[in-house]
């Protein structure tokens, strides 16, 4: 049975529609199926889609991304790798079914695979804890970052959670000592790290896995540090405004490309990835096969370096680079020409405000003269 959205009603009645075309089985018994007025409701349906998905706004693709038929990260790992070897625990307390983690091949080459896995259905969601990992979790995507940092072997990651799991005992083993290592190891590596976010990207619990070479999103995916309707909470005290936050908070995949957060977008089937699985199991194992190649001749120190400089310039003009001087090892800031300008009126602007001043009265004197 599919699920459907609160905006795809009219589309919901086609589909009926059509299923009823399709069956020869009517209120009269056996009829003759209406293969013209099938092919018109289908095209019928595609244009309403087209429409439908061309003009969503940020809370649709909120709700796009936690569409419950949403492909998950297990099915990815299927689609994708071959020789998948699952590892468990984090060799502290337990093991974390929140998150898949194991060494696979794409393209006949060895990849650490990591995935937030959000659940199939209600059994499996309850099971994985609706994707939301405890530090367990992350220490074990720790100990297998730096073991496939080790064997020199790119990692591969699959973001999916609302966020990291906020229960007391939780907190009580070290939740936000875990995410902070985990980001801290992320950008340590010297192997590229790609990450896909596939639904939600929440919170720390995203980018606890997220700091890579190369982010990339789904179309319909999201990435914030909350989620809308937790924003709304906070600066309006009311979660109705689902709507205002979520278009000002820049959580789409368009947004955060603009932004410079993100480095790719991989294009959805008409609909969402949930109506046709197989093809955007394609679209992104040819994106991870093309992202892996452009790190191929890098050295170590230059995929750290890569890294470091994509994170560092998040939210500047120029951002961070190599000095002039080539023997210098270490990152200087790129400043512009207008915060440099600033800066000097800034360190100066008691001068600059009696020269002015001086101006204008010599100025004045020279008018009354």
């Amino acid at each position: 049975m599919k699920n459907y959205l609160e905006f795809e009603k009219e589309i919901k009645t086609l589909e009926t529609d059509l299923e009823s075309l399709q069956s020869p089985f009517g209120s009269e018994g056996i009829s003759e199926v209406d293969t013209q007025k099938i092919i018109k409701t289908e095209e019928q349906i595609n244009e309403k889609l087209k429409m439908t998905y061309a003009s969503l706004n940020s809370w649709q693709r909120t709700l796009v991304a936690r569409h419950e038929d949403r492909p998950r990260a297990n099915f990815y790992i299927k689609k994708i790798f071959s020789s998948f070897t699952p590892l468990s625990g984090d060799r502290l307390f337990s093991d974390d079914k929140a998150v898949i983690a194991g060494f696979g091949l794409i393209d006949n080459k060895s990849v650490l695979i990591i995935g937030q896995e959000k659940g199939e259905d209600l059994t499996s969601r309850i099971d994985r804890n609706f994707g939301m990992m405890r530090p367990e979790g992350y220490r074990k995507c720790i100990r297998l970052m730096q073991l496939a940092n080790r064997f020199q072997i790119p990692i591969v990651t699959f973001i999916d959670t609302p966020g990291a799991y906020p229960g007391i005992g939780a907190e009580q083993r070290g939740q936000a000592s875990a995410i902070a290592s985990s980001i801290e190891c992320c950008m340590s590596l010297k192997v590229p790290n790609i990450s896909i976010i596939i639904g939600e990207g929440g919170s720390g619990g995203a980018i606890a896995l997220a700091s890579s070479n190369k982010v990339i999103m789904l179309e319909n995916s999201i990435y914030s540090v909350i989620s809308p309707e937790g924003c709304a909470s906070i600066l309006w005290r009311d979660p109705s405004k689902s709507l205002q936050a979520a278009e000002a908070m820049k959580l789409t995949a368009k947004d955060l490309l603009e932004l410079g957060i993100i480095d790719e977008v991989i294009e959805e089937p008409l609909g969402g990835a949930h109506r046709d699985r197989e093809t955007i199991a394609q679209y992104m194992k040819n994106s991870i096969i093309k992202n892996l190649k452009d790190f191929e001749n890098l050295s170590r120190d230059e995929v750290y370096e890569h890294r470091k400089i994509k994170f560092l310039k998040i939210g500047r003009e120029r951002g961070f680079g190599k000095p002039d001087n080539l023997s210098e090892s270490r990152l200087g800031y790129k400043e512009s020409y207008f915060d440099k300008a600033n800066r000097e009126f800034s360190k100066n602007q008691y001068f600059y405000y009696s020269l002015v001043t001086l101006l204008l009265i010599i100025i004045t004197i020279i008018t009354v003269v």
